[in-house]
């Protein structure tokens, strides 16, 4: 296995820790606690996407494209993505009983981008190549941007503990920050995945 496949498997490994690190408890058992989680993730995620860039960089300067990578590379980074949106419907807003990431958008959100993954798997083995368009771009963009912040705003709550034990106006403005935030990245997911699909939903098809 060369090395942009190997990034690639490891970003799906890393994915694991970063559920862990999101979902588990800052205190309890010794197998079952996560200290300082939210910042561990955040440092998970930067690095996970670091290696998104890295191995697609190094197979084209090296020419390693292989088939395993352009079927694996993908789906490691929807992998990585969705992990982080769904966990996000886990971590509380600062109404009781309301979650930080609304379930609807990370259903709109996951469904697109594994949609548009099949389209693109479905193209190449018709020999194919489906580019990636402009507005999807800045959906990518957007999703970076909106995980990082949260993830940022989480560790700013939980564990740097900047604001002691008067943190509800901090957590009214962040709640506030994401829900923006998601609202672009779906607006942006959901606009661009129709324009894709309108423009190579003839691939789905054509031996239909």
């Amino acid at each position: 296995m060369n090395l942009p496949n190997r990034l690639t498997v490891a970003r799906i490994v890393l994915t694991v820790f970063f559920v862990m690190a999101l979902l588990l408890p800052p205190h309890g058992l010794m197998l079952s606690r996560f200290p300082f989680g939210k910042t561990t993730a955040l440092i998970i995620f930067i690095v996970a996407s670091l290696t998104d860039w890295w191995d697609g960089w190094y197979a084209r300067r090296h020419k390693l494209e292989t088939a395993f990578g352009m079927l694996l590379d993908p789906l490691a980074d929807k992998v990585l993505t969705a992990a982080a949106f769904i966990c996000f419907i886990e971590q509380p807003s600062y109404r009781p009983g309301v979650p930080l990431v609304q379930a609807w958008m990370v259903l709109i959100i996951v469904a697109r981008d594994f949609l548009v993954t099949g389209l693109r798997l479905v193209a190449s083995q018709q020999g194919i190549v489906l580019r990636a368009e402009g507005l999807g771009k800045h959906k990518t963009v957007s999703q970076m941007v909106a995980i990082i912040v949260i993830l940022l705003g989480l560790a700013a709550r939980e564990d740097w503990n900047c604001f002691g034990s008067d943190y509800g106006q901090f957590d009214v403005v962040f709640s506030r920050v994401a829900f923006t935030l998601m609202l672009i990245t779906v607006g942006l997911t959901l606009i661009s995945g129709i324009i894709y699909f309108f423009k190579n939903g003839h691939v789905f098809f054509r031996d239909a």
